[in-house]
């Protein structure tokens, strides 16, 4: 692990400390003295308490809820280092978000992703390191390196000796099918999809299975749970068709809205999660089980920091 720590800086923002405390402990470093805080009028205010001259900085904030004011304390504390003669920036983004603006659905909309992209360029960072963005071509949308680290692995070992013959991976939805297709592979499952249909924004209904789960039992596969209606309707219709048992497992657990009530009256035995975006405890029930991305992410910096290849973490 890293050693030659007076030459690496990490600091983080308000949204996810216990994330980027874990990571520092697993490079054998402490987070750097910076202040993030607000002013009397709500500004945000950023003092960074340390030299980063020629230093090489990562900067740990997901843009989770309240996005807006993570997204600034991110842009703000990459001024801050920037005009503090920083020698390179990385944002270290777990959850990157607006990654679900990545086109325009209808006339007149924006693309809010490529505008995050465009204010993180313009704020000064010199890389951006991620996991599992919601729209894999976001990439193109930055001028600068992104490293677009991914969650599944994590959830293939937490599942890899939980698995039997009568487990089926399901995709919650069509756009779904590449992620839950590399689950089903790698735990040697079958799988299944739950073709849907949303009549508008946040509103699904549940048409047909394809493939059968009839006594199986079900692990559903996201990349993200928000208001928790997909998984949950899809946890429902899955128990109509037959299914036994009923597993969740994704990425970002952002639980916007009612989503916690929801998936506690939903069929769903357990929903295991990483730990991209902090949940408070009383967001947490008892069928949640959060896995740690702590050591991906801190290998993820030790090799930009070293300049060296990505390729291993991604095998």
């Amino acid at each position: 692990m890293i050693t030659h720590g007076n030459e690496i800086k990490i600091f983080a923002g308000n949204s996810n400390r216990p994330l980027a405390e874990a990571i520092a402990r697993k490079l054998n470093t402490s987070l750097g003295d910076c202040e993030v805080s607000k002013f009397s009028d709500g500004e945000i205010n950023v003092h960074i308490g340390e030299t980063v001259r020629g230093r090489d900085l990562f900067i740990i904030q997901s843009t989770s809820f309240p996005g807006n004011d993570h997204l600034m304390e991110l842009l703000i504390m990459i001024d801050a280092a920037k005009r503090a003669s920083a020698g390179r920036i990385t944002a270290v983004m777990p959850y990157f978000g607006y990654a679900r603006q990545d086109r325009k659905a209808r006339s007149r909309d924006p693309i809010t992703a490529k505008l995050v992209a465009d204010l993180l360029t313009s704020a000064g960072a010199d890389r951006v390191l991620t996991m599992d963005l919601h729209a894999a071509q976001i990439q193109g949308f930055f001028n600068i390196p992104v490293d677009n680290l991914l969650g599944g692995p994590t959830l293939y070992n937490y599942y890899a000796d939980r698995m039997d013959k009568d487990f089926v991976v399901i995709s919650p939805d069509i756009g779904s099918v590449g992620r839950s297709r590399k689950v089903a592979e790698r735990l040697g499952c079958p799988m299944a999809i739950i073709d849907k249909r949303r009549p508008k924004a946040n509103v699904m209904e549940v048409m047909n299975i394809i493939g059968s789960v009839e006594g199986k039992k079900c692990l559903l596969v996201d990349d993200m749970i928000d208001t928790g209606g997909t998984i949950v309707q899809g946890a429902q219709a899955l128990v109509d068709a037959g299914a036994v048992e009923i597993k969740a497992c994704c990425t970002h657990a952002v639980l916007s809205g009612n989503a916690i009530e929801k998936l506690e009256a939903s069929p769903i035995d357990e929903l295991v999660m990483l730990d991209t975006i902090y949940l408070p405890p009383e967001k947490r029930i008892p069928k949640m089980k959060i896995l740690s991305t702590a050591d991906i992410f801190a290998a993820a910096i030790e090799n930009v920091y070293l300049d060296k290849p990505m390729s291993k973490i991604y095998d």
